[in-house]
């Protein structure tokens, strides 16, 4: 398949949510058995809804070390997966107790919690399978280094630490450090293991991703920093899920802590140095800038 970096980053979107829907679409094929439920509430959460900005963000790397567009999509179906877990089981009554996702009813409301848990462990397990099966990438060492990068994101030094200091927010006061330190493994550390994939499958050594990990570091702040103010100025309905919880709910956020004016100009100021890590990449590194742009720039 040709590369996305050159084209616009709307269709790139579109073209890449697209490919994974379809990935999602073959992977879960519901079996004809009792597990019917888990897979019909697997597909509910995986399939026709997000931004699929970690797939983009995968794909877009990827073609910086001219990576096969089908091995890239397959790290990127990973990627998605765990995610998906994620926001799974985020959403269940004993963490965050959303009701709508997406602009849709959460897995546990819409099936069962049981089901819910189940399809968050289901989708957790199929990453590792993707990453670890040959056609990913023939060679073993790149695919048990994958696998490696990916379990260090989302566990316990990564995303579910992150998810745990969140919980400890509710009751603890986090300063502007803390609140930092909890968005870059919440956040920022799956965000990190898209850039870090394409530099692992494109033969990159650890001392030449300097960069792209500096892009990463400072895409993911930018990231949530904007998630902090679409929460306070956002749409409803644009953003897909209720908002201010947050504040409700008494936790400190980078609005909370900057205000709205300085957490604007400092994501601001993330993106432009995200985008200055990549000064040592031509035109196929328009698709990251745009990227990085957009993160700040989106209404959902």
């Amino acid at each position: 398949m040709p590369a996305i970096t050159h084209i616009g980053l709307k269709p790139a979107l579109e073209r890449v949510a697209s490919e994974i829907d379809r990935h999602f679409d073959l992977l879960l094929t519901v079996p004809d058995d009792p597990r019917t439920r888990l897979y019909q509430a697997m597909r509910h959460a995986a399939i026709g809804g997000g931004k699929r900005m970690r797939p983009l963000l995968v794909c877009a790397a990827c073609d910086l070390f001219n990576v096969d567009r089908d091995a890239a999509l397959r790290v990127a179906t990973a990627i998605e997966c765990i995610h998906v877990y994620s926001l799974i089981h985020d959403d269940l009554p004993c963490m965050d107790d959303d009701a709508v996702r997406r602009g849709r009813p959460t897995v546990h409301v819409a099936y069962d919690e049981a089901t819910a848990v189940l399809a968050g462990d289901s989708l957790h397990a199929l990453a590792f399978e993707l990453l670890a099966d040959e056609a990913t990438h023939s060679d073993p060492f790149v695919r048990i280094e994958l696998v490696a990068e990916l379990a260090r994101a989302a566990g316990p030094a990564g995303m579910a630490g992150g998810q745990a200091m969140d919980l400890a927010a509710e009751t603890e006061t986090f300063d502007l450090s803390t609140t930092t330190r909890l968005q870059q493994l919440k956040t920022g550390a799956l965000i990190g293991f898209c850039l870090e994939a394409a530099a692992i499958m494109g033969h990159v050594p650890p001392d030449g991703r300097v960069r792209l990990r500096g892009y990463a570091r400072d895409v993911g702040l930018a990231f949530q920093i904007a998630d902090d103010l679409l929460d306070v100025e956002g749409d409803p309905d644009a953003v897909g899920k209720p908002l201010q919880k947050d504040a409700a709910a008494g936790k400190a956020t980078f609005v909370s802590l900057l205000g709205v004016d300085r957490a604007r100009q400092q994501a601001g100021m993330l993106v432009e140095q995200a985008i200055a890590h990549l000064s040592n990449f031509g035109t196929e590194a328009n698709l990251l800038r745009a990227v990085a742009r957009y993160v700040v720039e989106r209404d959902r």
